[in-house]
């Protein structure tokens, strides 16, 4: 059974800058979106690679816990930067998030991302007992 979910800024996400949904649970299996680093009002938040890193995945959390998870149910991280050169500051604000195991990884680096961030992160998560959603639909 497949199963979408959107939220608002109200619901602690930035808005949506094209048409998509913040998460997708296909069963056990939970794909989030690509968040950026932006706050609710849609603005880039932090102006280096570690700033950016953490508010990106601040706002994968959020939308992991609207739909009934956390940390611990992360298990495949895809990254995306813009300068390979922030590789390593990079990799030092994502380990701080995940103390106790580290899930898969894939870094890309492209050519541009949307809003001038310089990093994009999505994660796909899994929960033996399915996945239900708090608020938003």
């Amino acid at each position: 059974m497949l199963r979408a979910f959107t939220f608002t800024p109200d619901d602690g996400v930035p808005p949506a800058v094209a048409p998509f949904a913040h998460a997708t649970a296909a069963g056990p299996t939970l794909y989030v979106t690509g968040q950026m680093p932006t706050d609710v009002t849609g603005a880039l938040v932090g102006a280096d690679i570690a700033g950016q890193t953490d508010q990106a995945l601040r706002n994968l959390l959020r939308v992991t816990e609207l739909c009934g998870g956390g940390l611990a149910d992360v298990v495949a991280v895809r990254a995306y930067l813009v300068d390979w050169q922030d590789y390593a500051e990079f990799n030092d604000a994502y380990a701080a998030w995940f103390p106790e195991r580290l899930p898969s990884r894939t870094c890309v680096g492209v050519s541009g991302l949307a809003v001038g961030a310089l990093v994009e992160i999505d994660w796909v998560c899994w929960r033996g007992d399915g996945w239900g959603v708090t608020i938003g639909s």
